[in-house]
Parts: C-alpha cells; sequence; structure tokens
C-alpha cells in the first residue's frame, strides 16, 4: 500500500473515532511528529549558527546549572 492511500486509510479511520481520548492521544502525536520533522529539516548553517550562538552562551556565562534549575522548577509548585 502505498503512502497516499495509507493516509486515506487512516483518515477514514480517524473519522470513525467517538473517543475525545483517542483523539487527542492522536492530536499530541501528529504534533510531536510536525515538531520532529521541523527540527529534522534544519539546513547545516542554521545548526552552526545555533552552535556558534551556544558557545557563545557560555563564554559569557549566559547559563543555568542544573542544580539551579532543578531549584527553580521546585518553586514554581
Amino acid at each position: 500500500m502505498n503512502i497516499e492511500a495509507r493516509k486515506i486509510e487512516f483518515i477514514q479511520e480517524f473519522l470513525k473515532l467517538q473517543s475525545e481520548e483517542a483523539i487527542s492521544k492522536l492530536e499530541k502525536l501528529l504534533q510531536k511528529s510536525s515538531d520532529n520533522e521541523k527540527n529534522e529539516s534544519m539546513s547545516v548553517l542554521e545548526l552552526n549558527r545555533r552552535i556558534d550562538a551556544s558557545v557563545e552562551d557560555s563564554k559569557s556565562g549566559k547559563l543555568t546549572e542544573a542544580t539551579d534549575l532543578l531549584s527553580e522548577i521546585e518553586e514554581w509548585s
């Protein structure tokens, strides 16, 4: 079965769903998949730009230690 036929079959099954929970799970899965595809499509130039920016942040002290971050998260509750 090719990808287009699989998509159509998936949509037909999706339209039959009556469970809010199942629909929510599929929405989250679709969003996660979409986010992953966006990340995967990053160009080498963009990746290098982000690496350079991270190195500069590190050199200039724009970091949060893991222990400090954990302490801050505990205060959120």
